[in-house]
């Protein structure tokens, strides 16, 4: 089943940054305990310096590792993710700092290893690609990302988002069958309908402080799914299922 095969099922739940309210995001145990708890999974992926495909949220490290622990980093300041190699970001612990009771250190996730996971668990996974245009061309970021992608043969359980929407019709003209949503924020693009279409849109992404009836209506006559974030309330998230929101992105899976 495709993706978007997928969005034709109703009331769909999306684990942001995988199961994070119990485990650090955008790891392996956040991404491994969502297996069974939600329909499809979130993450977020960027470059290293020398173009490793690697999940993580921010685009400096100091809240999510212990970068700021390691002499031999200190002179990095601002600790900025593109401006370190792929060995240097395995180096680092990305899960001691979520933890008050004990440590417990989690190993950077890849984007191969979490190919590697939903493929041998048919598992559907939204990879956000982080807006990194001002380290890397959009071709670099596309081309690496598709190529993992084609390498791991698992296009079928993939959805592509991101905030930079040059990165999605970019994303079509190397693959039209890998399906890609627009994420966004604080204002609707003016003419919504026909922004979508310029960037071959197939999904809209949208903060839950946007949502309002007449534009759902309107997308879905369209012809568009549309996920909601972030929705951790379960009364608003039956609203926005009675709406007609295909599904909603939460923190907190039950």
């Amino acid at each position: 089943m495709s993706f978007l095969k997928l969005f034709q099922k109703a009331d769909l739940i999306a684990s942001h940054r995988g199961s994070h309210s119990l485990y650090p995001e955008n790891t392996f145990s956040a991404l491994s305990h969502s297996l069974g708890h939600c329909d499809f999974v979130e993450l977020d992926v960027q470059l290293s310096s020398d173009k490793v495909a690697v999940i993580m949220h921010d685009d400096t490290l100091e809240r999510t590792t212990d970068i700021k622990q390691i002499e031999i980093y200190k002179t990095r300041v601002p600790y900025k993710l593109s401006d370190f190699t792929y060995a240097e970001l395995a180096s680092l612990d990305y899960g001691s700092w979520f933890y008050t009771n004990y440590m417990k250190p989690e190993p950077l996730l890849s984007l191969k290893k979490v190919l590697k996971f939903i493929k041998d668990n048919s598992l559907y996974i939204n990879i956000e690609i982080k807006d990194i245009h001002d380290s890397f061309s959009d071709e670099e970021v596309i081309s690496n990302i598709h190529q993992e992608i084609k390498d791991a043969k698992v296009k079928e359980f993939i959805l592509l988002s991101s905030f930079r929407h040059e990165y999605l019709s970019l994303s079509k003209s190397i693959e039209p069958s890998i399906p890609t949503a627009a994420l966004v924020s604080n204002v609707h693009p003016k003419n919504l309908l026909d922004y979508l279409k310029r960037f071959k849109i197939d999904a809209y992404h949208f903060n839950n402080k946007l949502v309002d009836k007449k534009t759902i209506k309107k997308l879905k006559e369209a012809g568009y799914f549309i996920n909601i974030y972030t929705v951790n309330d379960s009364i608003r998230r039956q609203q926005l299922f009675d709406m007609g929101v295909n599904g909603v992105f939460t923190d907190l899976l039950e």
